[in-house]
C-alpha cells in the first residue's frame, strides 16, 4: 500500500472518530507490505521501519486499541525473549523494541511488531501520556 493510501486510511479513521464523538489523539498504522509504521499525533507524523511476522508467524491485521503497557516484558512463549517497551494490542501480540535493528524493514518476528529501541521507547511514552483509550492501532496488509 502506498504512503498516500495509508495516510488516507488514517484520515478516514480520524474523521470516523470525530463523527462518532471519540477523541483519539494517537493513530498508529502498521503497513505490513511496506514494513513501515505511521504514527500520527495532534502535533506531528512519524514514519519508521518495522519488522512484522515472518512466514508462519503472521501479525494479525485489523483495528485495535492497546490493552496493556509493560516497560519490560519477557515472552513466556519464546524462551523468555525480552520485549522492552511493549504495547499489547491483541492477545500476546505487541509493538515493542528489538535489538535486531538490522532486520527492520523486513519480516522477521514471531508476529509482534518490532521497532528500533529509540522509537519503541518514544512510542511507549506517547501512548502512556495520551492514554490507551486515546490510542488507535490499525494493521493493514
Amino acid at each position: 500500500m502506498t504512503k498516500f493510501f495509508v495516510m488516507l486510511a488514517v484520515m478516514a479513521a480520524a474523521i470516523f472518530m470525530i463523527a462518532t464523538g471519540a477523541k483519539a489523539n494517537v493513530y498508529i498504522t502498521v503497513d505490513k507490505s511496506e514494513q513501515r509504521m505511521y504514527v500520527e499525533t495532534p502535533d506531528a507524523t512519524f514514519v519508521w521501519d518495522v519488522s512484522t511476522g515472518r512466514k508462519g508467524h503472521t501479525t494479525p491485521s485489523g483495528s485495535y486499541q492497546p490493552y496493556m503497557l509493560k516497560t519490560m516484558h519477557y515472552s513466556s512463549k519464546y524462551n523468555n525473549a525480552p520485549m522492552p517497551h511493549s504495547i499489547f494490542f491483541y492477545g500476546g501480540y505487541a509493538i515493542h523494541a528489538t535489538s535486531e535493528t538490522n532486520k527492520l524493514g523486513r519480516t522477521a518476528s514471531h508476529g509482534c511488531v518490532r521497532l528500533h529501541p529509540k522509537n519503541a521507547r518514544w512510542l511507549y511514552r506517547l501512548v502512556k501520556d495520551y492514554g490507551k483509550d486515546n490510542t488507535y492501532i490499525r494493521i493493514v496488509e
